[in-house]
């Protein structure tokens, strides 16, 4: 009388219920903010800074040598175009490698080696050019597109392996720009009154090839991606706020002024104030020198306090310091020349701080919208813009430095003055204190809005 169960139990042994299938675990993301994987992509991150912005930290170097030297034909007033050129347009071209970047991940694998490969060609070039045109095109144009490529993916695999501690990791890239640029002068002048600019910049490009070598296998996302993974749909979102495009205006109006000591301090040391060469070089490592404390404290300021208020210590310091220091600067009589000596040497360390962490800012800024906005914000894509901008006040200030330079002084005595203001450089040192200053435009409007909203 069991034909019932006797029957579910044929039926069962024709039919066995599917074994349960375990899950399979996901493997588990390496730590952020620490942990032997993090700090080895943020060592590679610093050290590719070197072939990145290794040339242009020590320009003023090289454009000094070629005005006192009949190595390149042309007009030599277009040579600060080649250390602003190449510069401004490796940050010009951010936007446009952070967003392909960002929505195409796979192409984040092919960047940085197609980038070294640029980079050398450019750079092996220069070596070889005899024009000013022919030195814009190569270590202007082609090393900037190169450098570009391999700075955009660090920055993008920085940004995933550093989240809490964002500012502290991005200060310290900056801070290792910087390093760069305290023993490079000193090397680069010597090489170049010892081999001249040809074999200097050979040598730079076996630096450039080993360096980037040696970096390249600890750069990785910390976030695999698929190779099947398709193109990713961007939130612009931001875009519409008007907190983005204040701190985008300061970021910018500091920009244009920014890089125009390093470029001129060592010709305004040697042909103004009749300092030697040395000294020159001297002052400009030490900028770079304290940009490197000054990039981490600031960074790590923006990690605790408002974005707008760090930005305004650093805008209002730096104007200071252009404005106390290098403004009133003897710009002649030997008698003088040791308060020269000290102005410039306190104006490179208070700029080199103030000035020199201002794009550790950006880490703030890229926190501040993100609160504002969505959370799913590409915040690599806002690094990309901030730099972005930070480059159309480079390309600029190139041109615009030979105009200021030719309006010369602020007085009526011309390079028989007594302060850097009554020299040559006086107006190009004005703007690069106005410039300074309203880096903090973002903090300004602030109380400008409410203001406006007022009167209408």
């Amino acid at each position: 009388m069991n034909n019932s169960n006797d029957e579910g139990l044929v039926l069962d042994e024709m039919h066995p219920r599917p074994a349960e299938v375990p899950e399979i675990e996901q493997p588990a993301l390496p730590p952020a903010d620490g942990g032997k994987a993090a700090w080895l992509m943020l060592a590679s991150c610093c050290f590719i800074q070197l072939p990145v912005w290794g040339f242009s930290t020590v320009f003023g170097v090289f454009q000094e040598y070629h005005l006192t030297h009949d190595v390149l034909k042309g007009s030599k007033s277009d040579l600060a175009t080649v250390g602003t050129t190449s510069t401004g347009l490796l940050y010009l071209l951010s936007p446009i490698t952070f967003t392909l970047l960002t929505r195409y991940p796979r192409l984040q694998y092919y960047c940085a080696p197609t980038g070294l490969v640029i980079t050398v060609l450019g750079s092996l070039l220069s070596s070889f050019a005899v024009r000013v045109w022919q030195l814009i095109a190569t270590q202007g144009v082609l090393c900037a597109i190169g450098n570009g490529l391999l700075f955009s993916p660090s920055s993008l695999y920085l940004d995933q392996w550093f989240l809490r501690r964002k500012g502290l990791a991005l200060g310290t890239m900056w801070a290792a720009k910087s390093i760069t640029g305290v023993v490079l002068p000193f090397v680069a002048s010597a090489c170049l009154n010892r081999f001249g600019s040809s074999t200097t910049l050979k040598a730079w490009t076996v630096v450039t090839l080993l360096t980037t070598l040696v970096a390249l296998p600890f750069m990785k996302p910390r976030i695999p991606i698929s190779p099947s993974a398709s193109a990713r749909r961007l939130d612009l979102s931001f875009l519409t706020q008007t907190t983005f495009w204040m701190l985008q205006t300061g970021n910018i109006i500091q920009s244009f002024g920014y890089f125009l000591p390093t470029t001129f301090l060592p010709s305004y040391s040697t042909r103004t104030v009749g300092l030697s060469q040395n000294t020159g070089t001297m002052l400009v490592s030490l900028f770079n020198a304290t940009s490197i404390v000054g990039g981490i404290a600031l960074g790590a300021l923006c990690d605790r306090f408002s974005v707008t208020n760090i930005m305004l210590l650093s805008s209002v310091g730096s104007a200071l310091s252009v404005v106390l220091f290098w403004g009133l600067a003897s710009s002649a009589g030997s008698d003088s020349s040791q308060t020269a000596i000290a102005l410039l040497t306190v104006f490179s360390i208070t700029y080199g701080f103030f000035a020199g962490g201002f794009s550790s800012t950006w880490s703030g800024v890229i926190t501040q919208i993100k609160r504002d906005s969505a959370p799913s914000l590409d915040t690599g894509l806002v690094f990309g813009l901030l730099a972005g901008g930070r480059g159309i006040g480079n390309v600029i200030s190139g041109p615009l430095s030979t105009v200021l330079i030719q309006s010369g002084s602020l007085g009526e005595s011309g390079l028989k003055g007594n302060t850097g203001f009554e020299s040559q450089y006086g107006t190009l040192i004005l703007f690069t204190g106005i410039t300074a200053f309203f880096g903090a435009w973002s903090w300004m409007w602030r109380y400008i809005s409410p203001a406006l909203r007022c009167l209408c």
